[in-house]
Order: structure tokens, then sequence, then C-alpha cells
């Protein structure tokens, strides 16, 4: 229905949540999993989902900073990162897409 691929498990995203109103996917790795969204992760992601045609937003999910600490370092660029510890803060590595003054 989506036009989402078979996934191998092994290589599937943990959770894939569909925005039907923008029409995104939503790719989220748990760094509890082991995996997070680094460069090569972020490139197989988008062109195992390219087919389906829709936006795809990529996110790294970590229990806590400490956690994210050890994987800051190879986060890639154009992924968002959320911290169960602080769940209502996001960390964008978008550059200045999110640049702003905070209300």
């Amino acid at each position: 229905m989506l036009g989402i691929p078979i996934c191998d498990p092994a290589v599937a995203p943990d959770v894939v949540i569909h925005d039907q109103e923008r029409d995104w996917l939503f790719l989220f790795d748990a760094a509890s999993s082991r995996r997070h969204m680094n460069k090569p992760r972020r490139e197989n992601l988008a062109a195992q989902f390219a087919p389906c045609g829709k936006s795809l937003v990529f996110f790294s999910a970590f229990t806590d900073l400490e956690s994210f600490s050890r994987a800051a370092e190879s986060i890639a660029w154009e992924t968002e990162v959320w911290i169960a510890d602080a769940p209502e803060h996001m960390i964008h590595f978008n550059g200045d897409r999110f640049l702003g003054p905070s209300t």
C-alpha cells in the first residue's frame, strides 16, 4: 500500500512511522540495538527506501546522554537524534535548517 520495500530484518530500521498528512516516513534506529544513523547506514536506508517515493526522516534514538555521547562523532548529517532522558528535546544534525531564535 505504501510502497515500502520488504527489508531484511538485519538491516531494516527498528521502527518505521508513516506521517500520512505530509507523506513522510520516519526511520528510527534504537541505539540499544547497537545501531544508529551513521553515514553508511543513512545512505543504505535512503537507497533501500527510494523506490517508495516518500520523503524520509532519519532518527537515532538513545536512552540517555551517555549513550548518545559514545556515538555522537559518527552521527550522519541530515539526521535527527532523540534521547529518552530528555524526551521534549531533539538534536538536529541539519545545519541551518533549524537555525533561529529560541522563543
